[in-house]
C-alpha cells in the first residue's frame, strides 16, 4: 500500500487560492480515478476536485470554509501500487495588482508572523500578505468587517480598508441588505485618474426591514457579481447606442439547415455562432473596441476572445470566453459555443475558461426582452446585446417601388466606456455589426 498526496490544482494564471466549499468524500471512502473529491470555489468560478488515482480516502487536510493556496496538499489518499507522491515545490511568489496607486502587492510563500488567526476567524494567506506589507497590526485586522464567508475578510475587504484609511475614512461595517461597492481591483499604474477613481466613497441607502419580509443572504456568486456590477458603473460612464437590424435571412438559412446541421455535426446551431461571427468581423473592422484602459494607457488587445454572457439555472450570470473566435468558422463557433454553454450549466467551467474576454456578447433576447442597456465587463470597454426576434412590417425598397412586407428584426444595444469609446466608433460599430446580420448570404453551404 502507499499513499497518494492530492493537491489543490492551479486553476489559472490568476487563481492563487481557493475556498474549500465541501467534501465530497469523507475518511474511509472509496475513491475511483477522475472522480470528484471535493469542491471549491475561487473568486472567478466553482468546481470540483477529482482524484488522479484510485483508493481510498485516509485523511483530509483542510476543513469546509478553509481557504487553501494552490499547491498544497489537500488530502492522502492509500493506493495500491507505487510509492508516496510527493508534492511539487510551491510556485514562486506571485504578484498581486493593486486597487490602491502607488502600493504594490506580493504574495508571500510562508505567511508572515506578525499576523495571526483571530478566534473563530481564518486569514488566508494573501489577506496576511497584504497586512503586513501594509505594517498592520493584528488588532486592526481584526477590526475590518469582512464580506467572505463567515464573515471573513477578503481580499477587497482588506484593499478597500487601506484605501479609506490612506484617504482618512474610517473603516464601516457593510450594511447586511446592500452590497458596498468594491474599490475596483486593476493593474493601473499610479495616475491621477486611478487616484481620483479609487477615493471615490459611495454611500449606500439604510435599508428597513418591515414586518413580513424574507431575508435572503445573497450566495457567493450573486455577491461577486453584484460587486463587479458596481465595480463597473462606477469605473466606466456608459453610453448605449441602439440600432434595428433586419434578420430574415438568417432565420430562413438556419430554419433551413439546422436538422440537416445537426445530424452531419452533432451539434445544434443557435443563432449565437452566427451573432459572434459577424462580432468578430465587426471588431476586425473597428479593433480600438478591443481594447483595454489601464490608467491613461490603451492597451491594445491582439486576440478576438468573445464572452458569451449565459444565465445559470440558480438565476446568477456566468461569462464563458471563446478564445481566438476569429480563428475559427461557423462549424468551430458553434461547437465551442454548445459546449462552454453545456458545461456552465453543469458548473463544469473552468477558471480559464471564463477569463480573458475582449468584448463580450449578451442575449437578453431569449428572456423575451426587445432590448436592453448592458452593463461593461470589465476591463472591456464595450458590450453588445441581441434583443429578441420578432416578425414585424416593414417598407422593402423594390425595383418596382416600395412594398409593406413581414421581416424578421431585433434591435441591438451597444453599451460602452465613453472615457474610450466616443459616440462615432460606439455608434459606428453596432451600424457595421447590423449591416453584417442583414447581409447573411441566404443560399451559404457550410
Amino acid at each position: 500500500m502507499a499513499q497518494y498526496e492530492l493537491l489543490l490544482p492551479k486553476m489559472g494564471e490568476s487563481v492563487a487560492e481557493a475556498t474549500i466549499i465541501k467534501w465530497v468524500k469523507a475518511a474511509g471512502d472509496a475513491i475511483d480515478a477522475d472522480e470528484s473529491v471535493l469542491e471549491i470555489a475561487t473568486d472567478k468560478v466553482d468546481s470540483e476536485v477529482p482524484s488522479p488515482v484510485a483508493g481510498t480516502l485516509v485523511k483530509t487536510l483542510f476543513n469546509e470554509g478553509d481557504v487553501v493556496k494552490v499547491g498544497a496538499v489537500i488530502a492522502i489518499i492509500e493506493t495500491e501500487a507505487g510509492a508516496v507522491t510527493a508534492a511539487p515545490a510551491l510556485q514562486a511568489p506571485v504578484a498581486v495588482p493593486s486597487a490602491i496607486p502607488g502600493i504594490a502587492l506580493t504574495e508571500a510563500i510562508s505567511d508572515s508572523p506578525r499576523i495571526s488567526n483571530a478566534e473563530n476567524r481564518f486569514y488566508s494567506p494573501l489577506v496576511k500578505s497584504i497586512a503586513a506589507s501594509e505594517g498592520l497590526a493584528q488588532h486592526e485586522l481584526d477590526s475590518i468587517a469582512g464580506s467572505g464567508n463567515d464573515g471573513r475578510v477578503t481580499k477587497n475587504d482588506i484593499l478597500n480598508y487601506l484605501s479609506n484609511r490612506k484617504a482618512g475614512t474610517p473603516q464601516t461595517a457593510p450594511t447586511p441588505a446592500v452590497a458596498a461597492a468594491p474599490a475596483p481591483v486593476a493593474t493601473a499604474p499610479t495616475t491621477p485618474m486611478a487616484a481620483s477613481v479609487s477615493e471615490i466613497k459611495i454611500n449606500t441607502p439604510n435599508v428597513t426591514v418591515h414586518a413580513g419580509d424574507e431575508v435572503i443572504e445573497m450566495d457567493r456568486m450573486r455577491k461577486l457579481i453584484a460587486d463587479h456590477m458596481v465595480m463597473s458603473k462606477h469605473v466606466s460612464p456608459h453610453v448605449t447606442s441602439f440600432v434595428e437590424a433586419d434578420v430574415t435571412n438568417i432565420v430562413r438559412w438556419r430554419e433551413r439547415i439546422k436538422k440537416d446541421f445537426e445530424k452531419k455535426e452533432g451539434e445544434k446551431i443557435t443563432f449565437t455562432p452566427i451573432f459572434i461571427e459577424a462580432l468578430v468581423k465587426t471588431i476586425k473592422d473597428f479593433p480600438m473596441i478591443n481594447v483595454s484602459l489601464n490608467g491613461t494607457q490603451i492597451i491594445k488587445r491582439k486576440n478576438i476572445n468573445i464572452g458569451m454572457a449565459a444565465a445559470l439555472p440558480s438565476g446568477n450570470l456566468i461569462v464563458p470566453v471563446i478564445k481566438n473566435a476569429d480563428q475559427m468558422n461557423l462549424i468551430g463557433i458553434t461547437k465551442v459555443v454548445n459546449d462552454l454553454a453545456n458545461r456552465a450549466r453543469n458548473n463544469k467551467l473552468t477558471p480559464d475558461e471564463i477569463s480573458g474576454g475582449t468584448y463580450t456578447l449578451t442575449n437578453v433576447g431569449s428572456f423575451g426582452n426587445v432590448m436592453g442597456t448592458p452593463i461593461i465587463n470589465q476591463p472591456q470597454v464595450a458590450i453588445m446585446a441581441v434583443g429578441a426576434i420578432r416578425k414585424m412590417p416593414a417598407v422593402i425598397e423594390t425595383p418596382d417601388g416600395d412594398m409593406i412586407a413581414i421581416r424578421h428584426k431585433m434591435y441591438l444595444s451597444h453599451s460602452y466606456d465613453h472615457r474610450i469609446v466616443d459616440g462615432a466608433l460606439g455608434g459606428q460599430f453596432v451600424r457595421r455589426f447590423a449591416d453584417y446580420l442583414e447581409a447573411f448570404d441566404p443560399n451559404r453551404i457550410l
